[in-house]
């Protein structure tokens, strides 16, 4: 699966290659997606095959001009008030990390949206994304460029390593700069929160005023990506941790750490110090199996890095990741979110 450079020229060789229904790697703000023609069913069977996805999880459609957003969403189907929470949402949000749930145009495959009568439709920020879905046939459905469950890509070199050669080409936009999936939004009723992301809730509700928070009943049918309990996940166990209970713990040579700033991470060396164990001191550079989210506790840098460093310590055959958790405001709420789904697989 070669990886290539941006190039006008690749862009339009990938944007052929999507109409002609092959699939095509490439990068978002968020995390690099899997992407195929959302109104080609056999394009779509092969994305759920190539992910190992259930059919039962929708995909997300992504768009590139706010004209292509009829194509897919039934708008006149909102009632005055939603359509007016649409437009101020797609004014101030988009193109950004935030997935609308909208009443599907019957065009729009069954197989995109699992049998439902909604539709997941996201205008990404990055040029790349842009360039590709506006050279091809104006809508792509691009869920994470994964296996189904495991670590979402932020990088191109992470695609390459977990598909292998199943996708034809991999478009390298660099690494994704927010880090997490998109926030998803149901707005076919009262505001409904799905799956914190990209999107910081309490910006949205900046907007449109409080919003319902995610269904607790895991028996509900799904009607976006990551709501179920388990996903996210390396194949290392991961154990998640309060800062209080992080640096308390003792140190294993076979366990690996990951801490949300320096300043934890520095109190825990120096506690192992105090206790009389080998450890590093305060400030000094970390051991390949300890890693910090951002040295100065910036949730917009600990998001971008999350998905990039626990990629990098599933790699070392640690017996267990121990996580720490993060403030939980802002994007804060989607980090933990990613860390719980990823700690309920182990």
């Amino acid at each position: 699966m070669p990886i290539l450079a941006p190039s006008e020229e690749a862009l339009r060789s990938a944007a052929a290659a999507l109409v002609s229904g092959e699939l095509v790697a490439f990068p978002t703000e968020t995390v690099y997606g899997l992407g195929g023609d959302a109104f080609n069913p056999q394009a779509l069977a092969r994305i759920f095959a190539v992910k190992g996805r259930p059919r039962f999880d929708p995909l997300i459609l992504h768009i590139a001009t706010l004209d292509s957003l009829e194509a897919v969403a039934a708008l006149s189907s909102l009632d005055p008030g939603l359509r007016h929470k649409l437009d101020a949402l797609c004014t101030r949000l988009w193109p950004g990390p935030l997935t609308l749930i909208l009443p599907k145009q019957p065009r729009v495959p069954d197989l995109a949206t699992s049998g439902l009568p909604t539709v997941g439709v996201r205008f990404p920020s990055h040029p790349v994304a842009q360039a590709l879905i506006r050279l091809s046939t104006g809508v792509v459905a691009a869920p994470s460029a994964n296996p189904f469950g495991y670590l979402s890509p932020t990088r191109a070199s992470h695609v390459q390593e977990q598909l292998g050669d199943q996708v034809p080409c991999i478009l390298d936009g660099g690494p994704c700069t927010i880090g997490l999936e998109s926030t998803v939004l149901d707005i076919t009723a009262s505001p409904r929160l799905l799956r914190s992301g990209g999107t910081p809730r309490e910006l949205i509700e900046g907007i449109l005023g409080p919003v319902e928070g995610p269904p607790k009943d895991p028996g509900e049918v799904l009607r976006s990506p990551g709501q179920l309990q388990s996903h996210y996940a390396p194949h290392t166990r991961v154990t998640l941790y309060s800062q209080e209970d992080m640096i308390r713990l003792p140190y294993e040579a076979s366990a690996a750490y990951l801490f949300f700033d320096g300043s934890s991470c520095d109190a825990w060396v120096q506690g192992l110090s105090l206790a009389g164990m080998p450890a590093l001191e305060p400030g000094e550079s970390r051991t390949e199996r300890i890693a910090v989210l951002s040295q100065e506790g910036n949730l917009g840098e600990a998001a971008a890095r999350l998905f990039d460093l626990l990629h990098r310590l599933d790699k070392l055959g640690a017996s267990v990741i121990r996580a720490q958790r993060v403030p939980g405001y802002g994007l804060g709420a989607a980090i933990n979110d990613r860390l719980s789904r990823a700690a309920a697989g182990s």
